[in-house]
């Protein structure tokens, strides 16, 4: 069998082909060289890239059999998540790889800036000796203001509480409380502004903080300020700082960051009190490193077919063990509840019951709809575009984690509202050491059928003599049957008749048995 090819678009890190591990076939490229990037993805399984390629529509579409973008870092300003969704394609990222790379880069950026080593070092290269113009100041006692507490923004603080600083910060998404206990003080932006002596920037960019430092927040800032980015290129107004520096409204600032990348010509780098370098956050040999590892195995993850943590495009999250072995079975009670729906289903309800309802388990609902979609369409359905195809086709979901199951220790039920007002109800769970599934539930009848690659269900008047005709089809037609499980609601009421066969069953055969045996439906499932 041939392996899957994973492209490396850009140079990484040794540690990533080793953490890929002997199972891939690798394949290199210059993801930069637009038309060779679009000539080498056209077959590949994974790609991996840093920040210069740039995998968008057009390199999505041309990339016939691409499960995983792989980005060996944080941003994905180059990657159109948005089209790789739609498209079934999983975005991975390294998001904690490089966060103390980051903060190191930011705190080194706040103390040059502040003590003016870039111009000083220059002018001493250039052999002049300039003690007295590159005075700087002193970071204790003054005030830092961290524009967004995250991460990075985190440990920036952290570093800098040794210094004898005032922390302040603005971050809306976290608690005063916390942050208090941090021993940060949280303040409005314009506050952080007005207060501080030095600011440095850890926010990432979207369409709300574009912009966020702009000749009006400038104006609020003491003309003592200094100012650092080491965030993300245009938070702040790159035209609106330079005014201000100019102007003398703003003391120093630094920046590792750009609104268009790569930048080599700003009027920024012809001022003396700029420090400015090209995109270093994530420029360590231990980031580089770290980021490798970490997009090698999640690309591993995803070619496997497994939900992945870093997936930015997928819901599920970091899955309990308790939960993994759930994760197939509510795959299959898509497929099979769907195959046995009486019309176009209108909402799913996905129930996780019993001991592993106390766990996170939105990676059950994802299961159920890339089940029951795998059945609908012929495209390729995956955990990311399954809730894509479920919102075009107006198909509302909901999952429950409240209840008890009271026959098994753990139970995931499906449930189908349908366009006709029927309904469709399957339900299962695993049992033993090997995680074996079972169908426990078909319509509230209960039964206890191991799921498997190829099985029949028949619903069907109560009546005698229905199990020994649909053997005898079956045999005459070579059809070995492995389980067989027969229910019904009562004496003479609704019947069913389920069973696991060896090979598929053909729609011919179905219909020949279902006529004989008078059967109100009858349904072949191949789970393959």
């Amino acid at each position: 069998m041939d392996k899957p090819v994973v492209l490396i678009a850009e140079e990484l890190s040794p540690a990533t082909i080793e953490a890929l591990g002997p199972d891939f076939e690798i394949r290199h490229c210059d993801g930069a060289d637009r038309p060779q990037l679009l000539a080498a993805i056209t077959d590949v399984d994974a790609i991996l890239v840093r920040s210069a390629t740039k995998v968008d529509a057009e390199a999505l579409s041309a990339a016939k059999k691409l499960k995983v973008v792989a980005r060996a870092g944080v941003g994905l300003d180059n990657v159109d998540v948005e089209a790789a969704t739609q498209a079934g394609v999983m975005v991975v990222n390294a998001p904690t790889s490089n966060i103390v790379s980051a903060a190191e880069l930011a705190v080194a950026l706040l103390l040059a800036s502040a003590r003016h080593i870039s111009p000083a070092h220059d002018a001493l290269r250039q052999g002049q000796w300039k003690r007295s113009k590159y005075t700087g100041v002193e970071l204790t006692d003054k005030t830092v203001g961290v524009v967004g507490l995250g991460r990075i923004g985190l440990l920036v603080a952290q570093r800098l509480s040794a210094f004898g600083v005032r922390l302040v910060a603005y971050d809306p998404f976290v608690q005063p409380v916390r942050a208090a206990q941090l021993g940060v003080t949280l303040l409005s932006l314009e506050q952080v502004l007005e207060e501080s002596d030095f600011i440095t920037v850890h926010l990432p960019k979207t369409k709300e903080t574009v912009g966020l430092i702009d000749e009006a927040a400038l104006k609020l800032v003491k003309p003592t300020v200094h100012i650092v980015n080491a965030a993300r290129g245009g938070i702040v107004d790159e035209q609106a700082l330079y005014d201000a520096l100019v102007e003398g409204r703003v003391a120093g600032a630094a920046l590792d960051v750009y609104a268009s990348e790569p930048c080599t010509d700003s009027p920024l780098f012809t001022l003396d009190n700029v420090v400015a370098t090209p995109h270093l956050g994530a420029s360590t040999d231990e980031a580089q490193e770290k980021a490798g590892i970490a997009v090698a195995k999640s690309v591993r993850q995803a070619l496997a077919g497994e939900l992945v943590p870093d997936a930015v495009n997928v819901r599920g999250g970091v899955i309990a063990e308790q939960v993994r072995p759930f994760i197939d079975l509510a795959e299959h009670l898509g497929h099979i509840a769907t195959s046995m729906a009486p019309s176009a289903v209108a909402q799913l309800t996905v129930e996780a019951l019993g001991e592993i309802s106390a766990f996170d388990v939105n990676v059950l609902e994802l299961a159920v709809l890339k089940g029951m979609f795998s059945v609908l369409i012929d495209d390729p359905v995956s955990y990311v575009n399954a809730p894509v195809l479920a919102a075009d086709r107006g198909v509302e979901t909901a999952l429950v984690t409240e209840g008890d199951s009271e026959d098994h220790r753990s139970l995931v039920r499906v449930r189908m509202a349908c366009a006709d007002g029927q309904s469709m109800v399957v339900a299962g769970t695993v049992f033993g050491a090997r995680d074996n599934e079972k169908l426990v539930e078909v319509d509230g009848l209960d039964l206890d059928l191991p799921v498997s690659e190829h099985m029949l269900v028949f619903r069907y008047d109560d009546k005698p003599g229905v199990v020994g005709t649909v053997g005898q089809v079956l045999g005459d037609a070579g059809i070995n049957i492995a389980n067989m499980q027969v229910c019904r609601d009562s004496a003479g009421g609704l019947a069913l008749v389920a069973l696991t066969v060896d090979s598929a069953v053909t729609t011919d055969l179905v219909e020949a048995i279902s006529a004989q045996i008078g059967a109100v439906s009858g349904t072949a499932i191949d789970l393959v």
